[in-house]
Formats: structure tokens, sequence, C-alpha cells
């Protein structure tokens, strides 16, 4: 997907605002299926456009440029992300670090589901970064902060639970968790195996102070 200047909305309007919400929304989810198998640089709009039924003509009355898609994308992913981590990390039917377990399966169960075709969009636009505007460094690391705070809380019920150490540095093994989780996500996919992943959590638990 190459970088464009922003364009004027236009094409044909939607026959309502629904249908012009929903349009939007599957070439939201359609571009994020595709950035997570190909990343950003790989990945043609045409592709996207023809899996929506979407004329390509009517691209830009969505978006004002290809740059601001990917944006959106990313926004996209990492408010689901979010929401599948509190899913399981503020399950209080499970002690704290059984709650990573959960996650940790969850992923695990969706890798292999999609083939191993498929990583963390975050993770993929990171190894990208050099290559793309300003805007995609600040909202990739916003989005990783989002997602280590979150793990930091469950770390904090962990001590409070008995189970962490009450000297250890949450914050800081919450970064050192995804730090990890996304070279285990990304050696995953080489591998088409989810050893990788269980060979991370193993030594990140095994690691953490008691």
């Amino acid at each position: 997907m190459t970088h464009s200047a922003a364009k004027p909305r236009r094409g044909r309007p939607p026959k309502s605002p629904r249908a012009d919400q929903d349009t939007r929304a599957a070439l939201i989810r359609s571009g994020t299926e595709v950035l997570t198998e190909q990343g950003f640089t790989a990945s043609g709009i045409d592709g996207i456009l023809k899996r929506v039924g979407v004329p390509k003509g009517s691209f830009y009355y969505y978006f004002s440029s290809k740059d601001a898609f990917g944006l959106a994308i990313l926004a996209h992913y990492g408010a689901y992300f979010a929401n599948k981590l509190d899913r399981h990390l503020l399950n209080t039917q499970l002690p704290p670090l059984r709650r990573i377990d959960a996650f940790v399966a969850d992923a695990k169960t969706g890798m292999a589901r999609h083939d191993f075709r498929r990583g963390c969009l975050v993770g993929n636009l990171g190894q990208e970064v050099g290559s793309l505007p300003d805007a995609y460094r600040h909202r990739l690391q916003e989005t990783l902060d989002d997602w280590q705070r979150r793990l930091a809380r469950c770390l904090e019920e962990a001590q409070t639970a008995g189970e962490l150490s009450r000297d250890a540095d949450c914050s800081l093994l919450a970064e050192a968790f995804w730090i990890g989780w996304e070279g285990a996500v990304m050696r995953s996919r080489l591998a088409r195996s989810v050893r990788p992943m269980e060979v991370f959590l193993e030594c990140y638990l095994q690691g953490l102070p008691r």
C-alpha cells in the first residue's frame, strides 16, 4: 500500500447514513484482515475494495487518503484487542496470573484457526515503522502503552492476591511481556506452530518475582 496525499471526499454518496457506516466498517474489517496477513507496504487497496464490493472511485468518499485508512484500521484493531484483553485480564473468576494463561490460550487458538497467516497488526506495522508516516509511530506506541497498562493492573491484582512479590515493578513487567510477546507471535508465524508462544509464556511466568 503506497502513501498518497489527502484527497477531497468524493464518490457516490450512500443511500442512507446507515449504509455509509456499514460500508466504512466493512472496509475497515477487510483491511484489518489483509494487513494482519501482509503488513502495510505489501497490501494493495484494490484487493481490499474488491472483497467488500466497493468501487475504487468511491474509496475517497470514506477515507481522505490511504494513510488515513491505515490509521482507521489501526484504531479499530487497538480497540478490538483491548476488549479481548479486558475479557481475560478482568475475569475475576480466575486468579490474576491464570488470566494471562487464558489470554495466551485464546491467542493460540486464533493463530491456529487462521493457519498462522495472521499476526499482530501492531507488531506487523512496528516492523515497517521506518517507512510509515510519523503518525503511525505515535499511534503504535499509544496502543502498546494502553495494552501495557491493562496488563500492569492485572499484575497488581496478582500482588494483592499474593501471587507476585510486593516488590515487583508491575509496569516494567508488563512492558517486558509485550516486548517478548510480539517476538513470540512473529516466531509462531514463521514456525507455523504455537510452541514459541508457549515457550515465551512459560519462561515469562517462571521469571516473575514471587
